[in-house]
């Protein structure tokens, strides 16, 4: 566990460590709301890659699913693969699986008493599942020292993972300085003029494997100087900032300096090709802000927030905290539609995408869905060559004519904790009730569905006995994100993990990968019901 303090100090900021939850999709019937990118045709893994021991039967290959950018990632390069008609996998022993579904695991439990005050989260769990190489998403998580509460996020890189690792490392910052009260802008302001180290503003806790970006540390502090010297402007002593203004207010400045960042480049070779990377791939944003009894979702884009709410029988129910901001989302695409002539009003979005390209309809980054042509072609013209290589920054959308038509403002949503809230996470219903039965460690049996399949009275004996056996191993991982993943990569269409199955999902190959599932990232905060119960009893916020 990792729980060195970040500090700003001479004019850098010196970062310690990151991570939360975002939900992919599915991989099979029952996991089809938990993994995303399987192609449409419901092909399984066992009939791609059959074992060896099992004749295997040639076919089509299934198509590159949609994902949120079509066209090149950027600098994202893939080992090729001689491919032939026939694929073989190798079946992974169980220690071998856990290996490669631990790698990234972490856990870090809050004190109950952190010195301030009494928490109301008890901890969180977190895990990553790669399918592009590199990974794509990001995770971060941190405590707010200044002030007070818990910050928990996840990022979902598309294009590339420039994005997404920028946001990672700045947007916490920008969301605890909008949290810091005026004196203390002042006093940092202050101490930055006269060279001395700054009281750190964040505690981070990250994963060894988590990446941080050193040599832009300097660009970014400088950036994040200039904010907060303009808040010092804005605001008043004594003035005590507003949640939910200081969310909207980081994610729309923290967008703004990424774009401007790109615009006037930067004299260090390095650090002008890193800002247009990060520009020019995207990736969409999902936090939580947890303080007291008071919890605020900040959310750009299609992530979802859902609590896990456990009833008086035991059970939990899911409470969705967020929306998706894509086609699914009547009222967002309404708005897309309001904000732009009604000439194009067929073309803005197509095939269920922003201009027929991009899923997401809020994100960070994505200039070519924000600037305008002439900008476009200006910041390209000057920047280095090796984006000239890049075949994602050449092209200008279909139908392009009145930008912006993408937004990194998120839509915030408020929700007094109560005792009965147990854990937030980023999936759905289906993953409230797994996570629920792991933290209680109380496996609710549900009916045994087979579907459209035949099956004979011996063959669903066989079923019955095997999840009994499986029940009685269902709680073997100490992590609860790494449980999820297990059954979000591993569910058969009977519901239950498939070692068969879970091997082969995980031993396919990084560009048959993104085939069947996206990267997966997972945070999920179990909350403290004795802390949150007192607190509602005394009154307090």
């Amino acid at each position: 566990m990792i729980r060195s303090p970040v500090c700003i100090k001479g004019g850098a900021i010196w970062n310690s460590n990151v991570y939360i939850i975002r939900s992919p999709p599915s991989a099979t019937l029952m996991t089809s709301q938990l993994l995303r990118g399987l192609p449409r045709t419901k092909v399984l893994a066992s009939s791609l890659l059959p074992c060896k021991q099992h004749q295997s039967q040639p076919g089509a290959i299934p198509h590159q699913p949609a994902s949120r950018w079509p066209s090149l990632r950027l600098n994202c390069h893939s080992r090729r693969y001689n491919t032939t008609p026939v694929l073989h996998s190798y079946i992974l022993t169980p220690p071998q699986v856990n290996s490669i579904l631990k790698a990234n695991e972490y856990s870090f439990k809050v004190p109950e008493f952190d010195g301030k005050n009494l928490s109301s989260v008890m901890g969180f769990e977190s895990n990553q599942l790669p399918a592009n190489a590199p990974i794509e998403d990001r995770r971060s998580a941190a405590t707010c020292l200044q002030t007070r509460g818990m910050l928990l996020g996840v990022f979902d890189g598309h294009a590339g993972c420039a994005c997404a690792q920028a946001l990672s490392e700045r947007l916490f910052y920008y969301i605890a300085v909008s949290l810091l009260p005026h004196n203390t802008l002042c006093e940092l302001e202050a101490a930055v003029e006269a060279g001395r180290a700054l009281s750190p503003i964040l505690q981070w806790h990250k994963h060894p494997n988590d990446y941080f970006n050193r040599e832009a540390q300097n660009l970014y502090f400088n950036s994040l100087r200039t904010y907060w010297q303009e808040l010092i402007d804005l605001t008043s002593p004594g003035e005590v900032p507003d949640t939910r203004e200081a969310l909207l207010n980081a994610f729309k400045r923290l967008d703004n300096d990424l774009s401007l960042e790109a615009q006037v480049g930067d004299p260090n070779a390095f650090l002008h090709y890193w800002v247009l990377r990060v520009a020019f791939s995207g990736a969409t944003a999902c936090v939580a802000h947890v303080d007291g009894s008071d919890m605020f979702i900040a959310n750009a884009g299609d992530a979802r927030a859902v609590l896990g709410v456990q009833e008086e029988d035991g059970s939990f129910t899911a409470h969705t905290l967020s929306h998706d901001h894509n086609a699914q989302n009547e009222d967002e695409v309404a708005r897309i539609r309001d904000e732009h002539p009604p000439t194009e009003r067929k073309t803005v979005i197509r095939q269920e995408r922003l201009l027929g390209l991009l899923m997401p309809f809020r994100a960070f980054g994505d200039v070519k869905f924000k600037w305008g042509i002439e900008l476009q072609k200006r910041v390209l013209e000057s920047g280095p060559d090796q984006l000239h290589e890049n075949e994602h920054t050449k092209f200008i959308p279909p139908n392009y004519h009145t930008p912006p038509y993408l937004t990194a403002e998120p839509e915030i949503t408020y929700h007094k904790l109560r005792p009965q809230d147990r854990f937030l996470t980023l999936h759905r219903q289906e993953v409230v009730r797994i996570v629920g039965e792991f933290l209680t460690g109380v496996h609710q049996r549900q009916p045994l569905k087979v579907g459209g399949y035949r099956v004979t009275l011996g063959q669903m004996q066989g079923l019955l006995e095997e999840r009994k056996a499986r029940a009685s191993s269902s709680f073997e991982d100490q992590n609860s994100a790494t449980h999820l993943m297990r059954h979000a990569v591993g569910n058969n269409e009977f519901g239950t993990v498939d070692h068969e199955r879970l091997s082969k999902m995980l031993s396919l190959p990084e560009e048959l990968a993104r085939m069947y599932r996206d990267d997966i990232t997972i945070i999920i905060a179990q909350f403290n019901p004795h802390v949150i119960e007192s607190q509602s009893q005394d009154g307090q916020p």
